[in-house]
């Protein structure tokens, strides 16, 4: 058969594309759950915006940035709250999206927590544990004590290094069977930390996280080996909690929560429907019309666009791309991109036909003169896609980063759908078939 190569290459992507969208689909090597990932819009949760807490004059890297955002969304998934968008926001925010949240003030008090954690040289000078001290590392705002916390606010101490330098951190037991803090430092803390027991024993080492006092045990001998055990009055979950800020917690800057946004499960759900439904009445008319206004040609386009809405399904589950309202959005878009692709075939088809060509020529022209219309406007709309998914990284715009993502997707797809699928269709179709009226099956 003359178009047995392209029939099985399209039977093949609508099969694994079916596949994918089936409820729980299975890749060999995939080593996550394949399904539908809804925004913050869709299915309710939080938004956070955090910011450095240095001054505006201080000197932020890139890197440095870019570590934080990484950490931010280690600690988030950390404490398994999954499907988080983090994404960097110009040179000083982050910004956090947790959609579907089962507790919303525990996803806040973990970003919150900033947990820089700092060692703390306090000469002679015992502090119990809990009570919040003053450091001379920079913060352009310090952490607010409770009303009832024991504060030291006439005396400030040196910080010798902070969490940055932590390598690995786990829970484990202390000397006298509580639950504690191991952790191990990498090589340029070691040195930090060997020269300092080594030239202050006898000498109080404070552990803080966020200016308050988690231990302060005396230098009894130097340590030289780079590892060390945070101990306290903790229970086992509140051990395994600072572990989780401290282990996902060693930011390079610290951060401060600026503004936090919470959209009800009840709101998300109600915008989830009503988009379904408008998505589907919308498609259901477009179909109709094809249909109506070119017979024949209309009915293979709306199988080709059926078949490109199930292949962008199966490409968003996968890749994956969480859907939010502006990305559906920008799906809609691109199926309107489909339908003029086959507008634009169509049209030059009838053009040709007028001209008295047989029907297998006016296929033939009018896909070769309308391709260069279709392949110049896809180029522009993938152009711009690009922009707006700069712009939305660049500036936190999130809304504006899934609609350039969905209408990205989706014009690659519908041009596989319109020029491939829809003209090996048209061909398999009338090379040996030719109906006899075709004023009134191709709309003349």
């Amino acid at each position: 058969m003359k178009y047995l190569r392209q029939i099985l290459l399209i039977v093949v992507v609508l099969g694994i594309a079916i596949y994918l969208v089936t409820p729980t689909p299975v890749i060999p090597g995939l080593d996550r759950e394949i399904k539908t990932y809804l925004g913050l819009d869709l299915v309710g949760g939080i938004q956070v915006l955090l910011e450095a807490d240095l001054p505006e004059d201080a000197d932020i890297t890139p890197e440095q940035m870019g570590t934080a955002r990484r950490i931010v969304e280690n600690r988030v998934n950390g404490l398994g709250v999954s499907e988080a968008v983090v994404q960097q926001a110009g040179n000083r925010r982050i910004v956090v999206e947790l959609p579907g949240v089962e507790d919303p003030e525990q996803a806040v008090a973990t970003i919150r927590g900033t947990a820089l954690l700092e060692f703390v040289d306090l000469d002679f000078n015992p502090v119990s544990a809990g009570t919040y001290i003053q450091t001379d590392y920079p913060k352009a705002t310090a952490p607010i004590p409770p009303e009832d916390a024991t504060v030291i606010e006439d005396q400030v101490f040196h910080t010798i290094m902070t969490g940055a330098d932590l390598r690995q951190v786990t829970v484990t037991a202390d000397q006298v069977g509580r639950p504690g803090i191991s952790f191990e430092l990498t090589a340029q803390g070691t040195q930090i930390f060997a020269e300092h027991t080594t030239n202050n024993v006898k000498e109080y080492l404070a552990i803080v996280l966020d200016n308050q006092v988690i231990s302060a045990p005396v230098i009894d001998e130097p340590i030289t080996t780079g590892s060390g055990i945070i101990s306290g009055n903790f229970t086992l979950e509140e051990a395994n909690a600072l572990a989780v800020q401290l282990r996902y917690g060693s930011l390079p800057i610290p951060l401060r929560v600026v503004e936090t946004r919470t959209i009800g499960p009840t709101l998300g759900e109600d915008s989830l429907n009503k988009s379904l439904v408008a998505g589907m009445i919308g498609l259901s008319i477009v179909m109709l019309f094809m249909l109506l206004y070119y017979r024949l040609p209309g009915l293979v386009a709306d199988l080709a666009i059926i078949i490109y809405a199930l292949i962008t399904f199966a490409l968003f589950r996968t890749i994956p791309v969480t859907l939010t309202l502006a990305g559906i959005a920008g799906l809609m878009l691109s199926t309107g991109s489909a339908l003029d692709a086959n507008i634009l075939i169509f049209e030059r088809l009838k053009e040709e036909l007028r001209q008295k060509r047989t029907l297998q020529q006016a296929v033939d022209l009018g896909f070769r003169r309308a391709w260069p219309s279709i392949r110049d406007s896809n180029i522009a709309t993938l152009i711009t896609c690009s922009i707006l998914f700069w712009f939305g990284s660049a500036f936190g715009a999130t809304i504006v980063k899934g609609f350039a993502v969905t209408l990205f997707i989706g014009v690659i797809v519908s041009l596989f759908s319109a020029i491939f699928v829809t003209r090996v269709a048209l061909n398999l179709l009338f090379s040996n078939y030719e109906p006899r009226n075709l004023p009134r099956w191709f709309g003349l």
